[in-house]
């Protein structure tokens, strides 16, 4: 079975690193546990978990910004 890295599954998503790490960090997604290679952890993503990643990114995210723009205000 094919892993990969979260830095592999960011990418997969086009979502940041950093976003990612968010989720994880507030629950909002559910990450597999860290594994031991060699003197490092890291999380070793399965299809199943990215899929459902995939869906939490379609029903939340709205993309880099989630801040509308500011439009001009007329006088």
């Amino acid at each position: 079975m094919k892993t990969y890295s979260t830095a592999e599954v960011a990418k997969m998503l086009e979502i940041s690193w950093d976003t990612l790490h968010r989720w994880m960090r507030e629950k909002k997604i559910s990450a597999p546990p860290a594994t031991a290679l060699g003197k490092i952890n890291v999380r070793l993503w399965t299809v199943r978990d990215i899929e459902e990643v995939r869906k939490y990114k379609l029903k939340h995210y709205w993309g880099k910004g989630g801040r509308k723009k500011r439009t001009k205000q007329w006088k």
